[in-house]
């Protein structure tokens, strides 16, 4: 077994998962399982690192949501609103309000910090404006 350290490189990267393949299933609480606890978390710290992912635009989640759920749009009144206004949320021409953030997190249980963050849309358009 070659010696736990740091991951910086692709190359040390790649070994890791070797690793992990080859340790996967091992039981926790033996050695093959608390080295496997360890690469784990060095390649989640590695891959964070080298590939960042953006945080989900808020209208996806919500229509993710509405879809693990199998939820409706007239689901969706007591949370956004009117059956108008939970239509103009998801086709992007009207922005969350606090309060509806505020009802989505509580009641569908996705992140404030996703349902805070402007739509890809309404960043587009700012862009626009501002040129």
């Amino acid at each position: 077994m070659p010696d736990l350290k740091p991951i910086r490189t692709e190359e040390d990267y790649d070994v890791a998962l070797s690793e992990v393949e080859r340790l996967w299933g091992a039981k926790l609480g033996t050695p093959e399982g608390d080295r496997l606890d360890v690469l784990a978390t060095l390649i989640d710290s590695y891959e964070q690192a080298q590939y960042p992912m953006d945080s989900p635009d808020p209208i996806e989640a919500i229509k993710f949501r509405m879809s693990q759920q199998k939820l409706t749009r007239k689901q969706l009144e007591p949370m956004i609103g009117t059956r108008t206004r939970v239509a103009e949320v998801l086709n992007r021409r009207r922005s969350l309000s606090i309060s509806m953030i505020r009802r989505l997190h509580s009641t569908l249980g996705i992140s404030a910090e996703v349902l805070i963050r402007p739509s890809r849309m309404a960043t587009a358009r700012r862009r626009q404006i501002a040129r």
